[in-house]
């Protein structure tokens, strides 16, 4: 990866000075400027626009003159506003001595930098700053790219935001912090939290957002990967949204990694392993090649590390030139000359050539430091939609596939299942038939899922409320079929295992 310092970018406001900070946040909660008071504001259509990168209904939304109405077109919109409208709604002077505020020309103000108001998952109030243009819509419709430049909340982040496992820990790592939305969730629950970053104009823009949130600073280190991380320091968390973007060359920090192909996501994931402690997560956002000749699900096993549980979820598949154009125009190389935005295409597809990659995936991928003699291991495919936040849900996960492991089908039929909450059952057949050609079983909440099951799948789910064993289940279910128990016994772990490993059925401990 290049060092992004040699980036000729606006100065930053003073991160050493958290009084000023203070000031600022207090200013903007009493103008209510807050993630619901822009929602009230603007209303959902021009709300939804910003997160599109299209200003113009918040710009018709704001030709007022209330305070929440000049902070919105202040520090979302970056347009200037006049110095004495702004001294009645901020500490000015306090804002330009600390570089928050700039002179813009005449007797008017300019932020200096994106400010863009986040509802934390307990009610909070957090502010996430980045470089200018950078906040509306995250990566995509600001024009040209520059090196260094710093991004705001995209949908990349928010995702790994919510499929994080959330628990107290002592111990937290964001690798590759950006604007320090990871950090600020972790430090949320983790005793101490460091951040690292190539780009120390990120680790500035994290400590500017840590302080505007209300929330105490982090451990801030600078450095590619693992480098910053000393000596034997371990982690019960390690979270990172790397810049996973299989490219040629290493043009934008916030987005390339700068090795070949995907191999700084497989580096990552075979790093964290040894520092993780024991039933520590790391969940990390990742872009993958299919390679011509190669299956995908054997490329990712091969990078999850030894005495690592694993659960790596394919969200999204792209073709080559799908993907080259997605991210040339998420650097505005769509903007500028054609013949330069050509040879960049170009050299996207000579890249892919050359490594027979005819697709990339994108998804998550989730370890856990175990002892279990035999790690458990799913690769899987789900492009529909799950209902976020999915961390408790990938806890579960895990948690099922322990008990699981720890039995087997004898203990297994011991043991007593409750149906999880919201499951529907659905019967699929034609119509006036006396029977379902099969029954599904769908998922109203977290991943979503739908699973075939046959009748005794479908029967022993229902009953299981938590009072009896499942094997007493199914031997009454036996009993009303007319089956031989001890073979129904025999055929049925299986079913129950796969429906336990899904989600559908919770063991009662």
């Amino acid at each position: 990866m290049s060092n992004a310092s040699q980036s000729p970018l606006p100065p930053l406001p003073a991160s050493d000075r958290p009084g000023a900070a203070a000031r600022l946040r207090d200013a903007l909660l009493a103008a209510s400027f807050t993630a619901d008071g822009l929602l009230e504001l603007l209303g959902a259509p021009a709300y939804a626009a910003l997160a599109r990168s299209e200003t113009v209904p918040a710009l018709r939304a704001t030709r007022g003159d209330t305070p929440l109405e000049l902070l919105v077109r202040l520090f979302l919109l970056q347009q200037p506003v006049p110095h004495a409208r702004v001294a009645e709604v901020l500490p000015v002077d306090a804002c330009l001595e600390s570089g928050w505020l700039a002179r813009a020309g005449g007797d008017e103000l300019a932020a200096t930098v994106d400010v863009r108001p986040y509802g934390g998952p307990g009610g909070e109030d957090w502010f996430i700053v980045s470089d200018l243009g950078c906040a509306v819509g995250g990566a995509g419709g600001i024009g040209r790219r520059e090196e260094g430049v710093v991004l705001g909340v995209g949908g990349a982040s928010m995702t790994l935001a919510g499929i994080t496992v959330r628990r107290p820990v002592a111990a937290a790592l964001d690798l590759g912090t950006g604007s320090g939305i990871q950090a600020l969730h972790a430090a949320q629950h983790a005793t101490r939290v460091v951040a690292t970053d190539l780009n120390p104009r990120a680790l500035h823009i994290t400590a500017l957002t840590l302080a505007l949130s209300g929330t105490a600073s982090a451990d801030l280190r600078e450095g590619s990967l693992f480098e910053p991380v000393r000596g034997d320091e371990t982690y019960d968390l390690i979270v990172s949204n790397p810049p996973f973007v299989i490219s040629p060359g290493a043009r934008l920090t916030y987005r390339d990694g700068g090795m070949g192909g995907d191999d700084l996501c497989r580096t990552l994931v075979q790093q964290a392993g040894d520092r993780l402690n024991e039933g520590g997560f790391a969940q990390f956002l990742a872009n993958w090649q299919h390679v011509e000749g190669e299956d995908w699900q054997d490329r990712l096993r091969s990078w999850v590390p030894r005495g690592c549980d694993a659960w790596i979820v394919q969200r999204e598949v792209q073709d080559v030139n799908q993907y080259a154009e997605l991210w040339l125009r998420d650097a505005g190389d769509h903007q500028g000359d054609a013949a330069e935005y050509q040879a960049r295409y170009d050299a996207w597809l000579d890249e892919f050539e050359a490594r027979k990659v005819k697709a990339v995936g994108f998804g998550w991928i989730t370890l856990r430091r175990t002892s279990a003699a035999v790690p458990s291991l799913t690769v899987e495919e789900w492009p529909h939609p799950v209902e976020q936040p999915l961390g408790d849900t990938i806890r579960a996960h895990f948690d099922r596939l322990d008990h699981l492991r720890d039995h087997d089908d004898a203990a297994l039929l011991e043991g007593r299942f409750r149906l999880a909450a919201e499951i529907v059952q659905e019967q699929v057949g034609l119509p006036g038939a006396e029977d379902p050609e099969h029954v599904v079983l769908r998922q109203n909440r977290g991943m979503r899922r739908a699973t075939r099951v046959d009748t005794v799948g479908a029967g022993f789910a229902g009953v299981c409320d938590g009072t009896m064993s499942a094997g007493r289940i199914l031997d009454a279910i036996a009993q009303l079929i007319g089956e031989d128990p001890v073979l129904l016994r025999d055929r049925t772990p299986a079913q129950i295992r796969l429906l336990v490993e899904q989600g559908f059925l919770e063991p009662v401990r």
